[in-house]
């Protein structure tokens, strides 16, 4: 029996290389916890049926129904990890989302073009039934309007009264959107530097930007040292955005000392791919430490958001 043996350490080996590998693999539960500071909650068709393809990778979504849709994003946020994901997207959308997974799930809302923002009091009641956890997307710009509109001001009052963290659209948005989807779209109103009066107005205000303010480096870094109440996402730069491209704005922000405050978003719209693509873009950055990728992954956005680490961890 002696030549059996030799087989049976090579067979010990093979299950401890694969047990190994597995632990790698992104759907392992060994995975460190993630949380996703963007996502959306939508209609399967809300870009068009069918559907458009991925913008990376080309390839078409395969769900067909919201249900579908829903279920594949939340299987995607379950195999990386994703321990807590902020879905903003129209309320009944929303509000669905947060019934199938409450306790990952972080209620947001949605200002665009076809969505109007709900009134005040929807908000404050939603807000006190614990379904409205983050106020945003804002997205401002596609409707042509800027954070400083006095239309807002409402708005901003709500949110720093309740302490409900703010998330607005910031950057750009998708090529030929004033021609194809919002015709009062202007760049121009998605330069970080707009929110300063809102800030000043409203010291007490927590506001993320989302897509890091990209391409506006420098006004995204004054507003940034100027308020330290501002964090920021690095929602679909990370991911649509060319690598090297991405990786020179990142290495900036955190050359200028925020790795503090960046935090991970994947802006998830209809392609579920797009999470693992987004979180690639972050891992592959080599000039990160592993610390330092934590802290964008997972540890400032506990902060920001003001989350109980251990009830997390015990959710979860």
């Amino acid at each position: 029996m002696k030549f059996l043996q030799p087989i049976a350490s090579f067979v010990l080996l093979l299950c401890v290389s694969a047990n190994q590998a597995f632990s790698q693999h992104p759907s392992a539960p060994q995975r460190p916890p993630i949380i996703d500071m963007h996502i959306h909650a939508t209609a399967w068709d809300h870009y068009g049926s069918p559907p458009p393809p991925n913008m990376v990778t080309g390839k078409v979504p395969t769900a067909r129904t919201d249900k579908e849709f829903m279920d594949a994003t939340l299987a995607e946020l379950r195999r990386y990890n994703i321990v807590k994901a902020v879905a903003g997207g129209p309320r009944q959308h929303v509000l669905r989302w947060l019934a199938a997974d409450p306790e990952r799930i972080i209620g947001g809302t949605m200002m665009g073009p076809r969505f109007p923002i709900p009134d005040v009091s929807v908000l404050r009641e939603d807000n006190r039934a614990g379904r409205l956890g983050v106020l945003g997307e804002l997205g401002l710009i596609y409707n042509g309007v800027a954070p400083n509109d006095p239309q807002m001001e409402p708005y901003w009052k709500l949110a720093e009264e309740l302490d409900i963290p703010v998330a607005l659209h910031t950057g750009l948005g998708p090529p030929r959107t004033p021609y194809e989807c919002c015709p009062k779209f202007r760049n121009s109103l998605g330069n970080p530097a707009l929110l300063e009066e809102v800030l000043i107005r409203h010291p007490k205000l927590r506001v993320y930007l989302m897509h890091a303010g990209y391409p506006y480096l420098q006004e995204t870094i004054a507003i940034m040292h100027m308020y330290p109440q501002v964090y920021a996402d690095l929602a679909a730069i990370n991911w649509l955005r060319p690598r090297e491209e991405f990786h020179e704005y990142l290495r900036a922000l955190m050359r200028a000392g925020y790795g503090k405050r960046l935090m991970f978003g994947s802006d998830q719209m209809i392609w579920p791919e797009g999470i693992g693509m987004a979180i690639e873009g972050i891992e592959s950055a080599k000039f990160l430490t592993a610390e330092q990728k934590r802290d964008i992954f997972y540890n400032n956005a506990v902060r920001f958001l003001r989350l109980d680490e251990k009830k997390l961890a015990g959710d979860h």
